[in-house]
């Protein structure tokens, strides 16, 4: 079986790249990578200027690599929308298969091109979402070609060296990790620990990422003489398997998301997770994984941080059902298998 993906370059390391390059060295078939849009920082039209390049080298992969699925992977947003059925539209004009996968899901910023989404999601042999809600989304819209739940993944060589029995249930250093900016919930995240800071002085904040409100929230810490806290800016390999080796629980603040692969490898490194619950999370998440807050006022979240701060046995109790249970569904050779039979059911 011989699958091609359009991706974005990994040296961006977006959602849909880091997803790519979490599977890469855990896929059993012939998969191939075919990199396609931005790959110059602050120079987007560069972009404009190889799009005839991209389109020539997909073409080259289509004719020569013969693939049996083609995949596309935009985000719910109108431009990448039109980007990428533009490649579905070559490919299926020269006979080959197409899949979508849809990472985010902001529909309401799709609305005025809604029929035309339609119109083309049902010329697919498959489509990948990351949540139920979504695939009921699609099909009240009238999309009838076949939807296939998938998750994000959790690399799993990001959990070398790693033991559980680290996990005792102390709490005394809280993890952000995500782009630091107001949609992802930094400035409300930072409200939560002003409150907890307050009651327990020792507490630690460590916030890892970067992002266009990085220098906002390191002023608002200042301004308002939050302790503790620490921003380390973006952090991959081995000293992001350290940053979650060193946490204790999980804060997870963002307003929108399709499955927040952060929340997964949380989990897998043993954490208990206070979140909103959102997009995927809503299918599997449980009073055993840690505790969801329906609102996003920082004072819901304070009572359900002071009881796991309050109570190392539970705590403990919740780090290993994370850590099983994300090593149970979440890893990225699983999620690499579980796709390549739904690909398989397909062609």
């Amino acid at each position: 079986m011989k699958i091609l993906i359009n991706t974005p370059h990994f040296k961006f390391c977006g959602g849909v790249a880091n997803h790519f390059m979490g599977l890469e060295h855990f896929w059993t078939e012939n998969v191939k990578y075919n990199f396609v849009g931005k790959r110059f920082r602050n120079t987007p039209w560069l972009t404009y200027m190889i799009l005839p390049y991209d389109i020539l080298k997909f073409l080259f992969r289509l004719l020569f690599f013969r693939p049996d699925m083609v995949m596309v992977n935009p985000s719910m947003a109108p431009k990448a929308v039109k980007r990428d059925f533009f490649y579905m539209k070559i490919a299926r004009f020269f006979g080959f298969k197409c899949a979508v996968m849809f990472h985010g899901f902001h529909t309401e910023s799709v609305m005025d091109i809604k029929p035309y989404i339609v119109e083309q999601l049902n010329k697919t042999a498959l489509i990948f979402v990351l949540a139920r809600e979504f695939k009921s989304i699609l099909e009240e819209w009238g999309v009838t070609a076949p939807i296939e739940l998938t998750t994000t993944k959790v690399d799993d060589r990001l959990l070398d060296g790693f033991s559980l029995e680290e996990r005792q249930g102390k709490v005394e250093n809280i993890l952000f990790l995500a782009r630091v900016t107001k949609p992802k919930g930094i400035m409300l995240s930072l409200d939560v620990f002003k409150a907890l800071s307050k009651r327990y002085p020792e507490l630690r904040y460590t916030v890892v990422g970067d992002g266009v409100d990085l220098d906002e929230a390191k002023a608002y810490v200042k301004e308002q003489t939050i302790p503790n806290v620490t921003f380390t800016g973006a952090l991959s390999g081995e000293r992001l398997t350290e940053e979650f080796k060193r946490a204790d629980l999980y804060l997870f603040t963002s307003y929108h998301e399709g499955m927040p692969t952060s929340v997964l490898e949380a989990m897998a490194f043993g954490l208990p997770v206070v979140t909103h619950p959102v997009g995927g999370m809503v299918d599997f998440f449980d009073e055993n994984m840690g505790f969801a807050v329906d609102t996003f006022e920082a004072a819901d979240f304070v009572p359900p941080i002071v009881e796991l701060i309050g109570n190392q046995e539970k705590t403990k109790q919740i780090s290993e059902y994370n850590y099983h249970y994300a090593h149970d569904h979440f890893l990225a050779s699983m999620v690499a298998k579980r796709m390549e039979n739904i690909f398989r059911r397909y062609i």
